[in-house]
């Protein structure tokens, strides 16, 4: 798929199949383990709606009503559903401690490695598919879906080897321990893949929050600023860069010296060089380039206190 909304409009779809498929396969089997998948794909429907709405916006200019633009929207939707999927897995933990602290829970083996399979052959079509289309579109949103359904794959893998595991000890005969599979088997998938929700969400928080982008991002950046400055006579040069969502807001302050004036057209010729320096490293981009002559202005504030000089 070659646009966002497609690829997102897909992965919505696919979660709310797995997920429902998962309700009903629990009421079959009585997994705990395909419970935590199903939940954790109607979690995820529902958020994949709120982000289909968000990735239209995010592409639109700024209005009266949100100077600044939508980009935020994109943080605020990553950070919601990291946290969201982080709930889901703490809530299937401490069901499953309780499990194995009071024997286990008997479950249908043979329907189980049935969904277990057909959630592995779909988490990962949908994985591959968010991995074609970043190829074409450049989206956090999309980046974020790609990361979720290949953890969501290896998931449930996991699950169907475990399941298979249940089947192959009822056919030895060891069934004392088949009533403890399944929730060690949730108490293993949630421990190893709980950094990923926290992941998303800290990464997400860190741009709601106006945290420096990662210096992969921002060094490139810096070294642009400085190209398209060549030839200018600087005291100081201050870079602000914070990245909501897929923009990168980029904030210089020039302090000039005394004896580089440089008027209006100049002015917008170097902007226009900056701008077209950053734009070789990251887009979309906005580039907001102060030109002074006061080192005041450049200098960090809390926006309460301004030093004044003598």
């Amino acid at each position: 798929m070659k646009t966002e909304a497609g690829t997102l409009g897909f992965s919505a779809f696919m979660a709310l199949l797995i997920g429902v498929v998962g309700i009903i396969a629990t009421l079959a089997s009585n997994s705990q383990a395909i419970l935590l998948d199903g939940l954790f794909n109607l979690v995820y429907f529902v958020v994949a709606l709120v982000t289909l709405k968000v990735s239209r916006l995010a592409s639109q200019p700024d209005s009266e009503a949100y100077p600044f633009g939508y980009s935020y929207f994109e943080s605020l939707v990553n950070l919601c559903k990291g946290l969201l999927i982080l709930g889901v897995s703490i809530f299937a933990l401490v069901d499953a401690v309780a499990a194995l602290l009071t024997g286990g829970r008997e479950i249908a083996a043979g329907l189980a490695v049935l969904y277990a399979g057909f959630a592995t052959l779909a988490c990962s079509l949908t994985a591959w598919v968010m991995h074609v289309s970043q190829r074409h579109v450049a989206s956090p949103l999309i980046a974020a879906d790609k990361l979720n359904w290949v953890v969501n794959s290896a998931i449930s893998a996991g699950v169907l080897a475990a399941f298979c595991l249940m089947l192959a000890l009822e056919a030895l005969g060891s069934t004392r321990l088949v009533p403890y599979v399944d929730s060690i088997l949730v108490i293993a998938v949630v421990l190893l893949c709980l950094g990923v929700p926290v992941r998303i969400a800290g990464q997400a928080l860190g741009e709601l929050t106006n945290k420096t982008p990662p210096v992969a991002v921002a060094e490139p950046v810096r070294q642009a600023v400085a190209r398209g400055l060549e030839g200018v006579t600087t005291e100081a040069v201050r870079v602000r860069i914070v990245r909501p969502g897929r923009l990168l807001y980029v904030l210089v302050h020039v302090v000039t010296s005394d004896d580089a004036a440089l008027g209006l057209s100049e002015q917008d010729r170097l902007r226009a060089r900056v701008d077209d320096e950053i734009r070789r490293h990251y887009a979309p981009v906005v580039c907001d380039i102060v030109f002074t002559r006061d080192t005041r202005w450049a200098e960090p504030s809390c926006g309460l206190l301004v030093k004044t000089s003598d």
